[in-house]
């Protein structure tokens, strides 16, 4: 890095869930919409108390609850604004119905999930048990959204940038998955520069979808038979579909640790992924040629990369603070070619590097 870099760059102390807030500001987001719930209260609180309606015009409202909130995303989307929403598990929960629209309307939306444990209310502590609920889509219907998991109050600024380009690069919503963890952290963080909102006319050109009031020669669509209507619906469906290929094909991002010459791979996200890096560091100093692959976008999954280290490794372990899901997808992409096992905290347990090296331990016995 050079040092006109160092002098120009703004770097503060914030928790994960702060720089988010200021992420989103400093993106030109037009409209925060949320409920307060734990972990991700600061969120909210955060913007409120930097009020940006004074400076950049971003409106912030606590709606009356998280039903309420992703509805209010789902207006502003619809008119070509940059709309987000943060909640903790059961408030995104609450919201499937609305992201399954937003999937439907093809319209592009942030929504952040700093997850905590379950079922039901569960606990505030950390989790990472929603990957099923948000990879997999959640709501009703065949639709996904593409997914980031950061590991850092750093990513955490990042991908709030990442994810409104995303959004609407594909006219999607897009998930920022983070876990409690993360979101209470805090780590130095270089926030990003400011980009201006858009206007009214740039939202014409560059959103020609967009509703911005209701044009005089604008008809209503009469369906006249129920087989016209489950084509059309099919045709969407087909679209939708074919933009998840080009995602899939397009916008994979992983990172990896000690991989090049790993008899033994470790898959984790997130806080996972921060405790098994020093893992394989303990797996290292003990001779265990070990290696880590974190998955930075949960949906389009790293398939590939996975699949590529079963040529040349004698079996993973999948890290999660869950009871395992993620593992299913690492289990598809190796296709039984070596052994995956699993090893997973629960209930806002935080599994230690010395846990994780023990498990994976005893997978070389087998």
């Amino acid at each position: 890095m050079n040092n006109k870099k160092k002098d120009t760059e703004e770097v503060r102390l914030m928790k994960g869930n702060e720089a988010i807030a200021h992420a989103a500001i400093r993106c030109g987001c037009d409209g925060y919409f949320g409920y307060p719930i734990t972990p991700q209260s600061e969120i909210m609180e955060t913007l409120m108390e930097l009020e940006p309606w004074n400076t950049t015009g971003m409106v912030v409202l606590q709606a009356e609850s998280e039903t309420a909130s992703i509805n209010m995303v789902y207006g502003g989307a619809g008119c070509g604004k940059k709309s987000m929403t943060s909640s903790s598990s059961p408030g995104v929960s609450l919201m499937q119905e609305g992201i399954s629209y937003l999937a439907g309307a093809e319209l592009p939306a942030v929504i952040v999930n700093v997850m905590r444990g379950g079922p039901g209310l569960g606990t505030i502590q950390p989790s990472q048990a929603d990957y099923f609920q948000t990879v997999k889509g959640g709501g009703h219907g065949d639709y996904k959204m593409i997914t980031l998991a950061p590991a850092s109050v750093q990513e955490m600024a990042d991908h709030t940038v990442m994810a409104f380009d995303l959004a609407f690069k594909y006219l999607t919503p897009v998930m920022i998955l983070a876990d409690g963890v993360i979101g209470q952290m805090m780590e130095k963080v270089v926030l990003p520069p400011f980009q201006p909102r858009l206007t009214e006319e740039e939202i014409k050109i560059k959103c020609p979808w967009a509703t911005l009031g209701k044009p005089a020669n604008r008809k209503p669509n009469y369906i006249y038979s129920l087989q016209l209507e489950a084509e059309e619906m099919e045709d969407l469906n087909l679209r939708l579909q074919s933009r998840y290929r080009t995602i899939e094909k397009n916008e994979v991002l992983f990172e990896e640790f000690d991989c090049e010459d790993a008899e033994y791979l470790i898959v984790a996200f997130g806080t996972s992924a921060r405790v098994c890096q020093k893992a394989v560091e303990v797996a290292r100093a003990q001779g265990i040629k070990a290696g880590l692959l974190r998955p930075i976008t949960l949906f389009p999954f790293p398939t590939e990369q996975i699949s590529h280290y079963a040529n040349q490794t004698k079996g993973m372990l999948t890290v999660e603070m869950s009871a395992g899901q993620m593992v299913e997808d690492v289990r598809l992409a190796v296709n039984g070619r070596v052994p995956v096992e699993f090893y997973g905290r629960m209930g806002g347990i935080v599994p230690s590097p010395d846990d994780v090296f023990e498990a994976l331990k005893k997978l070389i016995v087998k």
